[in-house]
C-alpha cells in the first residue's frame, strides 16, 4: 500500500491480503453488498457458501491450516448464525476474522425499525463481544485504520477470533493512509515491556532447566497452541535434542508426526491406552507445552496430573509447580528451550510404552462392517497427502487411533464439540492447502446438520472423500442415555449426488465393500465421493465405549 487516500473497505481488504488471506467465506446480504463488491474485484477470492454457520466452520478450518481466516456476512440474520462457529474458534484458539455489514450511520437516526434489527443496533456487537478477543465498529473514518490494525493484531497475538462491523455507508468512506500504517504491523508490545519480560523469561527458563536436569522420567504433553503459533518444528527440535518422549491430547492430535520414534500416543484419560496414561501421569517432570487439558481430553475423568511434578507453558502464563510467571510469550519460551545448551546432551530413553503403528487390514469376505474394523481399514488406507477432518461423536473418538504421518493433518472440534463441523471445514482446509485431500469422517446426525454443503465442494471442483457413519441417530448420546429422542430421519446418503448433479456415491454394508469403495474414491480425483456406511445402531468404537462408561456416571 502507498500513502494517500483509500476507502475503509479497501484498507480492510488490503490488510487481510497482507496477513495471507487469499480466500474469504460467507453469504452476501443487503447490508454487506457494497463490501462484497469490493471483495470480488480484489485479489481475495470469495467463496459463497449455502449457509452462514457452515461458512464459519469453513473459515475456521482455513485459519487452522493457513494461520488466519475470514468470514463475511450480513447483519444479524447472518451474523448471529455464525456466533456458534465463532464461539468454537474462541474456545479452540483459532484466529478467525468475522466481518459483518450493518445499517448505515445515517439510517440509524431516530432509531427506526429496520429489517434484521434486534432490540437496538448494538445487539449483534454485544453478542460477539462475548465470543471474540476484540471487536470494533468502523463508524469513523478518522479512527478506522487504527481500529482495523488493533483488532487484526489482537487476533494474531492471541490466536482468537475478532469481530469487525462495517456500516454500509462507511465502506466507501475515504481515510488517509500515512506512512506509519503502511506494510501492516505485528508488534504487540513496547520496547520497555519487552525488556522487562526478557528478565522474567530468563528466570523462568533457568528454573525449568534446573528441574529438567534433575528429573529421572521426563515427558512432554504437546498441546494445540504449538500448532496455532506455528511451533511444531521447535517442538520436534526440543524432543530430539534432549530425547524427551512426547504425547499429544485429543485437541492437538497431529501436532507432531505420530510415527516419530519418541511419540508416545494420545493422552486421553478414560478413552486412552492405559500405558500411555500411566507413563504421562507417573512422570517426575511433565512439561505441558501449549496444552489446555479439557474434560474430553481426560475422557470425562478428573485430571490425575500432579501439579507438584508439572511445568505448564501456555500463551497465558508459565506455571512451575505451584507458582506462576506472567508476561512471557509462548513463542519466546519454546525457542529458549530449543536453543538452550544448559539442559545437557540427549539422555537415553528406553522402554517407551506405546508407539503408533499403522494396522495392516485385510477384509473378511461377507463380514458386516463395524466401527472398529472401519477405522482399522482407514488406518492402512491413509495417504501422506490427506488431511483428516473428524466430526463430533464416534467419527472423532474412533479416529483417535488413526496414525497421522505428518504434522497438522487432523482437524476436529475436539473441545467445543460442535456437531456439523467437518463437511464445511473440509472446504476451508482444501482451499488453504490444495495439496491436501480431505478425508471427512462424519456421523449421520452431524451430516444432516451441515452435510449438504458438499454442493459447494462440487461447485468449486473440490474432491473430498466423505465417510458417513450411518447408525440411524445420535450414537454418542444413545450410549449415554438411550431414547427415541436420539433417532433421526433415514437418508439415502449415497444418492445425494443426484440432487447435487455430481460426485460418486457408495452404499456399504460389508468390509469388502468398504475397502473397495475407498480405493475407488481415491481414484476419483475429479469430484467428491460419499460413502454411506450402514452400521448397527448400537455399534461403537472401543474409545467411545470407554468414554461413555465414564460420562454415563455423571449424566444420570
Amino acid at each position: 500500500m502507498e500513502s494517500g487516500f483509500i476507502s475503509i473497505g479497501q484498507y480492510l481488504i488490503e490488510r487481510l491480503y497482507e496477513l495471507g488471506i487469499r480466500h474469504i467465506f460467507g453469504v452476501p446480504g443487503d447490508f454487506v453488498l457494497g463490501f462484497y463488491d469490493l471483495l470480488v474485484n480484489s485479489k481475495i477470492k470469495v467463496i459463497n457458501m449455502c449457509d452462514e454457520q457452515r461458512a464459519g466452520f469453513a473459515a475456521d478450518a482455513y485459519a487452522r491450516v493457513n494461520g488466519v481466516g475470514a468470514v463475511c456476512v450480513t447483519y444479524c440474520v447472518g451474523g448471529l448464525k455464525i456466533a456458534n462457529p465463532t464461539a468454537g474458534a474462541f474456545a479452540e484458539k483459532s484466529p478467525l476474522i468475522v466481518i459483518s455489514g450493518s445499517p448505515g450511520i445515517r439510517e440509524r437516526r431516530k432509531d427506526p425499525l429496520l429489517h434484521h434489527k434486534v432490540r437496538d443496533f448494538d445487539t449483534q456487537l454485544r453478542v460477539f463481544n462475548h465470543v471474540t478477543i476484540s471487536s470494533t465498529v468502523l463508524d469513523d473514518p478518522q479512527t478506522a485504520a487504527k481500529e482495523i490494525d488493533r483488532v487484526l493484531d489482537s487476533s494474531l497475538q492471541h490466536k482468537r477470533p475478532v469481530y469487525i462491523e462495517i456500516p454500509r455507508d462507511m465502506v466507501s468512506q475515504p481515510l488517509y493512509l500515512d506512512k506509519s500504517r503502511i506494510n501492516g504491523k505485528e508488534s504487540f508490545s513496547d520496547p520497555e515491556k519487552e525488556k522487562d519480560n526478557s528478565t522474567v523469561l530468563n528466570e523462568a527458563l533457568m528454573e525449568v532447566i534446573s528441574i529438567i536436569k534433575s528429573s529421572k522420567k521426563l515427558a512432554i504433553l504437546a498441546g494445540v497452541e504449538l500448532h496455532r503459533y506455528g511451533l511444531q518444528d521447535k517442538l520436534v527440535s526440543i524432543v530430539e535434542k534432549f530425547q524427551i518422549p512426547v504425547a499429544s491430547t485429543l485437541s492437538s492430535k497431529s501436532v507432531i508426526s505420530e510415527i516419530h520414534p519418541l511419540y508416545l500416543g494420545l493422552y486421553e484419560g478414560a478413552m486412552g491406552h492405559d500405558n500411555v496414561r500411566d507413563y504421562v501421569e507417573s512422570s517426575d517432570c511433565l512439561i505441558l507445552l501449549g496444552a489446555f487439558v479439557t474434560d474430553l481430553d481426560l475422557g470425562g475423568l478428573p485430571s490425575k496430573i500432579d501439579p507438584a511434578n508439572s511445568i505448564s507453558i501456555t500463551s497465558e502464563k508459565v506455571s512451575i509447580k505451584y507458582h506462576n510467571f506472567e508476561g512471557i510469550r509462548l513463542e519466546d519460551f519454546i525457542r529458549g528451550m530449543a536453543d538452550s545448551n544448559e539442559i545437557g546432551g540427549p539422555r537415553r530413553v528406553t522402554n517407551l510404552p506405546y508407539t503408533q503403528k499403522s494396522i495392516q487390514f485385510s477384509a473378511i469376505k461377507g463380514k458386516k462392517i463395524t466401527i472398529n474394523r472401519l477405522f482399522q481399514c482407514l488406518d492402512s488406507f491413509l495417504k501422506n497427502n490427506m488431511i483428516v477432518l473428524a466430526d463430533v461423536g464416534d467419527a472423532l473418538f474412533g479416529s483417535t487411533d488413526l496414525v497421522i504421518h505428518n504434522k497438522t493433518e487432523f482437524l476436529s472440534s475436539a473441545y467445543y464439540a460442535s456437531m456439523g463441523f467437518a463437511v464445511p471445514a473440509s472446504i476451508g482446509a482444501q482451499f488453504a492447502n490444495p495439496k491436501l485431500r480431505p478425508l471427512v469422517i462424519v456421523g449421520d446426525g452431524a451430516f444432516q446438520m451441515t452435510g449438504m454443503e458438499i454442493s459447494t465442494s462440487y461447485r468449486f471442483n473440490l474432491n473430498p472423500i466423505v465417510l458417513v457413519l450411518d447408525n440411524q441417530g445420535y450414537g454418542t448420546e444413545r450410549s449415554i442415555l438411550d431414547g427415541h429422542f436420539n433417532d433421526i430421519p433415514m437418508w439415502d446418503y449415497s444418492k445425494i449426488l443426484k440432487l447435487i448433479g455430481g460426485g460418486i456415491g457408495y452404499l456399504i454394508e460389508t468390509e469388502e465393500q468398504f475397502e473397495d469403495s475407498l480405493l475407488q474414491a481415491e481414484r476419483n480425483k475429479e469430484s467428491f465421493s460419499i460413502l454411506d456406511i450402514r452400521l448397527d445402531r448400537y455399534d461403537k468404537s472401543t474409545a467411545l465405549q470407554r468414554l461413555t462408561d465414564s460420562l454415563r456416571k455423571s449424566a444420570i
